[in-house]
C-alpha cells in the first residue's frame, strides 16, 4: 500500500519537492526511466505521488522530458488524477507576476515531442499499439479545474477561471514578435511544459488540470529587456508556500477515483488500443 497512490502531483520549475515524509520508488516504463523517482506520501487522508517534473536538480530542459515516462509512472502506482502546477509568462497585461490561472484550453506549438502512445511502434514486450484518436476539445479534466479553483480561493488567492496556456519548446524563451503574436491571438499565458502531459494522461483515462503561476510579463507585454531564468525562479520561490498550501488544499478537494463523473475516465471509449495500461 506504501507504493500506491490516487493523485499525482507533477511539479515544474522552482517546484522540486511536495510533501515532506515520503517513500521513494523507481518505476520502470516501456518508455525509458520518467524525470524522477515518484514520492509518495499522505496528505488530508490521500495518497499522492509527487514527481519532479525536471529532475529535483532541474537537469532535463521542457524539451528533452520523457513525458510518456512520466504519465504512464504515475498511472503504475494507481494515480488516477493529476495536477500540475507550472511557471508561466503572461501574456495579456493583466496577468502579472503572481497571479494563478487555471486554464481551460491550450495551445500546442512544440516541435518534437513524443505525444501519443498510439504510434503503432512496438513495445519491448512486443505489443503493438494501434493508431486511436482520443477527443481532446477540452484538454483540462473540469472537476479537476474546479477543485484548483476552491481551494485557490480558500487560501484568499483570486485565481483566474479559464484562459489558453500556449506551450512552446523551449528550452528558449520567446522572442518580443512571437510573445506579441500570442498576446494578439488572445492567449493567456505561454509556458514549456504543459503538453504533451495533457494529451498523454487523456490516452491514459486520467483526469489532468494545470494550475499555472505567472512569474513574468512575457517579452511582448512588457517594455523592458524580457525575462530571464533567475526571475522566473525568483518570483516563483516567493509564492511556493501559498502555492503548496493550495495544492495540499485542491488535493482534498478532488473526488475519489471511484466517484469521478467527468469522462476522462472514459477517454478511449472501448476502444481497443492493443495495450495494456498499467
Amino acid at each position: 500500500m506504501s507504493e500506491q497512490a490516487e493523485i499525482g502531483i507533477i511539479g515544474g520549475s522552482g517546484f522540486y519537492s511536495f510533501l515532506d515524509e515520503v517513500t521513494e520508488v523507481t518505476v520502470e516504463t516501456p518508455y525509458g526511466p520518467p524525470s524522477d523517482s515518484l514520492f509518495l506520501g499522505e496528505t488530508g487522508g490521500r495518497r499522492v505521488a509527487f514527481l519532479p517534473r525536471h529532475g529535483r536538480g532541474h537537469h532535463l530542459p521542457p524539451n528533452r522530458i520523457n513525458y510518456r515516462a512520466n504519465l504512464w509512472a504515475l498511472r503504475s502506482v494507481g494515480v488516477r488524477q493529476i495536477i500540475a502546477p507550472c511557471a508561466v509568462g503572461g501574456l495579456q497585461p493583466e496577468f502579472g507576476p503572481g497571479t494563478l490561472v487555471v486554464p481551460d484550453q491550450l495551445v500546442d506549438r512544440t516541435k518534437s515531442r513524443q505525444q501519443t502512445f498510439f504510434d503503432g511502434q512496438e513495445l519491448p514486450d512486443g505489443s503493438v499499439p494501434r493508431v486511436v484518436h482520443v477527443a481532446f476539445a477540452d484538454p483540462y479534466c473540469e472537476a479537476g479545474r474546479q477543485a484548483g479553483l476552491r481551494a485557490a480561493r480558500a487560501r484568499g488567492w483570486q485565481a483566474v477561471d479559464g484562459g489558453t496556456l500556449c506551450v512552446v519548446e523551449g528550452p528558449r524563451f520567446s522572442t518580443r514578435a512571437e510573445s506579441r503574436w500570442h498576446a494578439a491571438q488572445g492567449w493567456s499565458v505561454v509556458g514549456m511544459t504543459g503538453h504533451p502531459e495533457a494529451i498523454l494522461a487523456r490516452e491514459l483515462e486520467l483526469c489532468y488540470s494545470s494550475l499555472a503561476l505567472v512569474t513574468d510579463l512575457d517579452a511582448g507585454a512588457e517594455a523592458g529587456e524580457g525575462v530571464s531564468h533567475e526571475e522566473v525562479l525568483q518570483v516563483f520561490a516567493e509564492n511556493i508556500g501559498r502555492l503548496r498550501e493550495v495544492l495540499f488544499e485542491a488535493v482534498s478537494e478532488l473526488p475519489a477515483a471511484d466517484e469521478r463523473k467527468c469522462e476522462c475516465g472514459s477517454a478511449l471509449g472501448g476502444m481497443e488500443p492493443g495495450l495494456t495500461l498499467p
